[in-house]
């Protein structure tokens, strides 16, 4: 029972995109980072996101490679600066969800989640990478199990 938490594929800017969708690269990485998933069969039930473009893009990347029985959707609470605590408070842990969103919104909920502290950078999220949360026994808060990003170093 694991959470998932994934950054948008990179973007285009504004000037090509005014919705900032995923540029050929971010389609390109985010391809495949969901076909190594894929291959490590990692099991996702749904997949919610912010609903921006290069995220929705990014799910939808997702959703075709992991097949969740729930699909993915868009979900509030997500965006750039949304408010890390009370989206937590929404979080069921129990279920296996991917979410896909912005910085720095990401990085403060693996802060609050790992440490209890938002402002507290534990990992360096990458665009179209997948970091994954988990529980285990002898700890009273979810931890990193593993990591996949699209480069190393």
């Amino acid at each position: 029972m694991a959470l998932y938490l994934v950054q948008h594929g990179k973007c285009l800017n504004k000037s090509e995109d005014p919705e900032k969708g995923l540029s050929a690269e971010g389609k390109m990485e985010t391809e495949r980072i969901a076909d190594v998933a894929r291959g490590y069969q990692v099991r996702v039930s749904r997949i919610l996101h912010s609903g921006k473009k290069r995220a929705r893009e990014t799910a939808e990347i997702f959703s075709m490679r992991l097949s969740p029985a729930s699909g993915s959707e868009p979900y509030d609470g997500m965006n750039p600066l949304d408010d890390v605590r009370a989206f937590a408070g929404r979080l069921r842990l129990a279920d296996d969800i991917m979410l896909v969103g912005h910085l720095p919104f990401l990085e403060r909920l693996i802060g609050l989640l790992v440490c209890g502290n938002p402002d507290q950078t534990v990992f360096k999220l990458q665009n179209s990478g997948i970091v994954c949360l988990d529980r285990v026994a002898e700890v009273n808060h979810p931890v990193i199990r593993w990591a996949l990003m699209p480069t190393v170093g």
